[in-house]
Protein backbone atom coordinates (compact mmCIF):
# COMPACT_ATOMS: atom_id res chain seq x y z
CA UNK A 1 0.00 0.00 0.00
CA UNK A 2 1.90 3.89 -1.33
CA UNK A 3 0.79 6.58 0.67
CA UNK A 4 1.53 10.09 0.26
CA UNK A 5 -0.15 12.88 2.13
CA UNK A 6 -2.87 9.98 2.51
CA UNK A 7 -3.89 11.21 6.38
CA UNK A 8 -7.61 11.31 5.40
CA UNK A 9 -8.52 7.96 3.83
CA UNK A 10 -5.52 5.63 5.10
CA UNK A 11 -7.22 4.42 8.35
CA UNK A 12 -10.20 3.30 6.17
CA UNK A 13 -7.91 1.61 3.77
CA UNK A 14 -6.19 -0.01 6.55
CA UNK A 15 -8.72 -1.55 7.68
CA UNK A 16 -10.78 -2.80 5.14
CA UNK A 17 -7.73 -5.28 5.05
CA UNK A 18 -7.29 -5.79 8.38
CA UNK A 19 -11.24 -7.12 8.43
CA UNK A 20 -10.67 -9.81 5.76
CA UNK A 21 -12.22 -13.12 6.24
CA UNK A 22 -9.14 -14.56 5.00
CA UNK A 23 -6.22 -13.43 7.77
CA UNK A 24 -3.23 -15.11 7.03
CA UNK A 25 -1.94 -12.00 5.01
CA UNK A 26 1.24 -8.96 5.75
CA UNK A 27 0.18 -5.46 4.39
CA UNK A 28 3.32 -3.48 3.77
CA UNK A 29 2.36 0.06 3.79
CA UNK A 30 5.15 1.91 2.10
CA UNK A 31 5.03 5.92 3.63
CA UNK A 32 6.64 8.13 0.07
CA UNK A 33 7.70 10.85 2.30
CA UNK A 34 4.02 12.13 3.49
CA UNK A 35 4.09 15.90 5.17
CA UNK A 36 0.84 15.12 6.81
CA UNK A 37 -0.22 12.89 9.86
CA UNK A 38 -0.09 9.56 7.19
CA UNK A 39 2.82 8.54 9.84
CA UNK A 40 0.71 8.89 12.96
CA UNK A 41 -1.95 6.98 11.55
CA UNK A 42 -0.22 4.28 10.28
CA UNK A 43 1.41 3.72 13.61
CA UNK A 44 -1.75 4.28 15.27
CA UNK A 45 -2.35 0.22 14.33
CA UNK A 46 -0.67 -2.35 16.76
CA UNK A 47 -1.39 -5.51 14.40
CA UNK A 48 1.42 -7.56 13.59
CA UNK A 49 0.74 -8.30 10.47
CA UNK A 50 1.35 -4.58 8.97
CA UNK A 51 4.85 -3.72 8.01
CA UNK A 52 5.63 -0.58 7.79
CA UNK A 53 8.28 1.05 5.33
CA UNK A 54 9.27 4.68 4.66
CA UNK A 55 11.30 6.43 2.04
CA UNK A 56 14.12 8.64 2.80
CA UNK A 57 13.00 10.36 -0.84
CA UNK A 58 9.89 10.85 -2.50
CA UNK A 59 9.72 8.08 -5.00
CA UNK A 60 6.44 8.27 -6.54
CA UNK A 61 3.60 5.46 -6.17
CA UNK A 62 5.07 3.24 -8.80
CA UNK A 63 8.34 3.00 -7.40
CA UNK A 64 6.84 2.62 -3.76
CA UNK A 65 4.46 -0.31 -5.00
CA UNK A 66 7.59 -1.99 -5.90
CA UNK A 67 9.62 -1.63 -2.92
CA UNK A 68 6.13 -3.45 -1.22
CA UNK A 69 6.72 -6.15 -3.89
CA UNK A 70 10.05 -6.31 -3.21
CA UNK A 71 9.82 -6.67 0.20
CA UNK A 72 7.22 -9.22 0.03
CA UNK A 73 7.59 -12.39 1.11
CA UNK A 74 4.50 -14.43 0.67
CA UNK A 75 3.22 -16.81 -2.32
CA UNK A 76 0.59 -14.34 -3.31
CA UNK A 77 0.64 -10.58 -4.04
CA UNK A 78 -1.84 -8.43 -4.16
CA UNK A 79 -2.46 -4.72 -4.25
CA UNK A 80 -4.37 -1.81 -2.68
CA UNK A 81 -3.57 2.15 -2.70
CA UNK A 82 -4.23 3.93 0.82
CA UNK A 83 -7.95 5.73 -0.15
CA UNK A 84 -9.14 2.70 -2.33
CA UNK A 85 -11.14 -0.20 -0.27
CA UNK A 86 -11.09 -4.18 -0.12
CA UNK A 87 -14.41 -5.90 0.67
CA UNK A 88 -13.89 -7.99 3.75
CA UNK A 89 -14.57 -11.45 1.68
CA UNK A 90 -12.36 -10.26 -1.21
CA UNK A 91 -8.87 -12.46 -0.44
CA UNK A 92 -10.96 -15.59 1.07
CA UNK A 93 -13.20 -15.64 -2.16
CA UNK A 94 -9.64 -15.14 -4.20
CA UNK A 95 -7.33 -17.24 -2.04
CA UNK A 96 -9.75 -20.21 -2.81
CA UNK A 97 -9.75 -19.57 -6.67
CA UNK A 98 -5.62 -19.15 -6.70
CA UNK A 99 -5.85 -22.85 -4.70
CA UNK A 100 -8.37 -24.08 -7.80
CA UNK A 101 -5.18 -23.92 -9.84
CA UNK A 102 -5.47 -20.10 -11.57
CA UNK A 103 -1.99 -17.98 -11.29
CA UNK A 104 -4.05 -14.82 -11.37
CA UNK A 105 -7.22 -14.00 -10.10
CA UNK A 106 -9.38 -10.44 -10.28
CA UNK A 107 -12.69 -8.99 -9.52
CA UNK A 108 -15.38 -6.52 -10.57
CA UNK A 109 -15.69 -3.22 -8.77
CA UNK A 110 -17.23 -0.29 -7.86
CA UNK A 111 -16.47 3.32 -7.64
CA UNK A 112 -17.37 5.52 -4.75
CA UNK A 113 -16.81 9.60 -4.35
CA UNK A 114 -16.72 10.18 -0.56
CA UNK A 115 -18.03 8.11 1.17
CA UNK A 116 -18.78 3.89 0.29
CA UNK A 117 -22.15 4.19 0.26
CA UNK A 118 -22.13 6.55 -2.62
CA UNK A 119 -21.73 4.65 -5.31
CA UNK A 120 -20.84 5.65 -8.65
CA UNK A 121 -20.86 2.85 -10.92
CA UNK A 122 -19.77 -0.73 -11.45
CA UNK A 123 -16.84 -2.03 -13.43
CA UNK A 124 -17.17 -5.34 -14.85
CA UNK A 125 -15.11 -7.78 -16.86
CA UNK A 126 -14.96 -10.73 -18.73
CA UNK A 127 -15.14 -13.96 -16.85
CA UNK A 128 -12.08 -15.28 -18.34
CA UNK A 129 -9.54 -12.69 -19.83
CA UNK A 130 -6.34 -14.11 -22.15
CA UNK A 131 -3.46 -12.05 -23.26
CA UNK A 132 -5.07 -10.78 -26.59
CA UNK A 133 -8.33 -9.64 -24.73
CA UNK A 134 -5.90 -7.98 -22.03
CA UNK A 135 -4.06 -5.93 -25.03
CA UNK A 136 -7.89 -4.18 -26.21
CA UNK A 137 -8.43 -3.23 -22.22
CA UNK A 138 -7.05 -3.11 -19.10
CA UNK A 139 -9.54 -5.56 -17.47
CA UNK A 140 -7.71 -5.91 -14.03
CA UNK A 141 -8.44 -2.87 -11.56
CA UNK A 142 -4.83 -2.83 -9.44
CA UNK A 143 -7.07 -2.70 -6.69
CA UNK A 144 -8.48 -6.42 -7.40
CA UNK A 145 -5.53 -8.40 -8.82
CA UNK A 146 -3.80 -11.23 -7.08
CA UNK A 147 -1.27 -13.03 -8.50
CA UNK A 148 0.74 -16.53 -7.87
CA UNK A 149 4.53 -14.97 -7.65
CA UNK A 150 6.14 -18.32 -7.28
CA UNK A 151 4.78 -19.28 -10.61
CA UNK A 152 4.74 -16.11 -12.63
CA UNK A 153 8.04 -14.61 -10.50
CA UNK A 154 7.42 -10.79 -9.00
CA UNK A 155 7.03 -8.14 -11.59
CA UNK A 156 7.71 -4.57 -11.36
CA UNK A 157 5.90 -1.33 -12.09
CA UNK A 158 8.21 0.62 -14.62
CA UNK A 159 7.39 4.44 -14.40
CA UNK A 160 4.85 5.29 -17.36
CA UNK A 161 1.02 6.36 -17.07
CA UNK A 162 -0.85 3.21 -16.84
CA UNK A 163 2.13 1.46 -14.92
CA UNK A 164 -0.10 -1.44 -12.90
CA UNK A 165 -1.41 -1.88 -16.41
CA UNK A 166 1.91 -2.56 -18.43
CA UNK A 167 3.23 -4.87 -14.94
CA UNK A 168 -0.32 -7.04 -15.44
CA UNK A 169 -0.19 -7.40 -18.94
CA UNK A 170 3.41 -9.22 -18.71
CA UNK A 171 1.80 -11.18 -15.61
CA UNK A 172 -1.25 -12.26 -18.27
CA UNK A 173 1.23 -12.95 -20.90
CA UNK A 174 3.22 -15.82 -18.63
CA UNK A 175 -0.21 -16.95 -17.47
CA UNK A 176 -2.33 -17.18 -21.01
CA UNK A 177 -5.34 -16.38 -19.15
CA UNK A 178 -6.89 -15.17 -15.90
CA UNK A 179 -10.32 -15.48 -13.80
CA UNK A 180 -11.88 -12.21 -12.67
CA UNK A 181 -14.76 -12.56 -9.93
CA UNK A 182 -18.02 -11.27 -11.47
CA UNK A 183 -18.81 -9.76 -8.20
CA UNK A 184 -17.35 -6.42 -6.92
CA UNK A 185 -14.68 -7.10 -4.48
CA UNK A 186 -13.66 -3.92 -3.97
CA UNK A 187 -14.22 0.47 -4.04
CA UNK A 188 -12.33 2.70 -5.86
CA UNK A 189 -12.15 6.21 -5.07
CA UNK A 190 -12.88 8.58 -7.24
CA UNK A 191 -11.35 12.00 -6.55
CA UNK A 192 -10.40 15.19 -8.88
CA UNK A 193 -6.58 14.11 -7.82
CA UNK A 194 -7.32 10.38 -9.48
CA UNK A 195 -4.08 9.54 -11.59
CA UNK A 196 -6.82 8.06 -13.88
CA UNK A 197 -9.14 10.65 -14.07
CA UNK A 198 -7.91 12.44 -16.66
CA UNK A 199 -9.81 10.35 -19.75
CA UNK A 200 -7.34 12.39 -22.38
CA UNK A 201 -4.40 11.81 -20.77
CA UNK A 202 -5.36 7.85 -20.16
CA UNK A 203 -5.89 7.85 -23.47
CA UNK A 204 -2.71 9.04 -24.74
CA UNK A 205 -0.92 6.80 -21.87
CA UNK A 206 -2.28 4.00 -23.59
CA UNK A 207 -1.54 4.77 -27.00
CA UNK A 208 2.13 5.34 -25.92
CA UNK A 209 2.05 1.73 -24.27
CA UNK A 210 0.69 -0.03 -27.80
CA UNK A 211 3.39 2.08 -29.52
CA UNK A 212 6.67 2.84 -27.25
CA UNK A 213 6.77 -0.15 -24.48
CA UNK A 214 5.37 -2.82 -26.66
CA UNK A 215 6.04 -1.20 -29.98
CA UNK A 216 3.33 -2.22 -32.39
CA UNK A 217 3.26 -0.50 -35.71
CA UNK A 218 0.90 1.98 -36.20
CA UNK A 219 -1.51 0.12 -37.70
CA UNK A 220 -1.34 -2.63 -34.82
CA UNK A 221 -2.26 -0.06 -32.25
CA UNK A 222 -4.83 1.33 -34.20
CA UNK A 223 -6.64 -1.73 -34.16
CA UNK A 224 -6.05 -2.42 -30.10
CA UNK A 225 -7.17 1.32 -29.41
CA UNK A 226 -10.31 1.15 -31.24
CA UNK A 227 -10.81 -1.64 -28.75
CA UNK A 228 -9.62 0.15 -25.93
CA UNK A 229 -12.19 2.93 -26.64
CA UNK A 230 -15.42 0.45 -26.73
CA UNK A 231 -14.83 -1.41 -23.70
CA UNK A 232 -14.00 1.96 -22.09
CA UNK A 233 -17.87 2.32 -22.22
CA UNK A 234 -18.74 -1.07 -21.58
CA UNK A 235 -17.51 -1.50 -19.21
CA UNK A 236 -19.49 1.25 -16.86
CA UNK A 237 -22.58 0.52 -15.73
Amino acid sequence: MPAYNAADTIHESIMSVLEQTFTDFRLYVVNDCSTDKTKDVIMSFSDKRIVYIENNINLGVSESRNLGIKESRGKYIAFLDSDDLWKSEKLEIQYNLLLEGWDIVCSNYQTFSGSPDNILNLRISPEVISYKEMLKSNFIGNLTGIYNSDKLSKIYQNKVGHEDYVMWLELVKKAQKIYCVQESLALYRVTDKSLSSNKVRAMFWQLKIYRNVLGFSLIKSGYYFFFYILYAIHKRK
